[in-house]
């Protein structure tokens, strides 16, 4: 890890650290502790790939969370 690169997050230009995972960006986002679903590059990645998956220049991630309640 070490320079910073270019990826889209949510459509919005975002500087992240070469050699980063999925997880380091939700952690670095506040949002490692919520329910989300991560799509990189038009995929669904599953959670248990998360950490592993190390992301490169020019990615595109979507990060969609959950709302729960409702009213009655």
């Amino acid at each position: 890890m070490g320079d910073e690169m270019r990826i889209s997050v949510n459509g919005e230009e975002y500087s992240f650290s070469e050699g980063g995972t999925v997880t380091r960006l939700l952690s670095d986002l506040k949002s490692l502790d919520r329910l989300v679903v991560v799509e990189l590059n038009l995929s669904i990645l599953q959670k248990e790939d998360w950490e592993h998956t190390v992301l490169k220049e020019g990615d595109r991630i979507e990060i969609i969370g959950f709302v729960g309640g409702g009213s009655k």
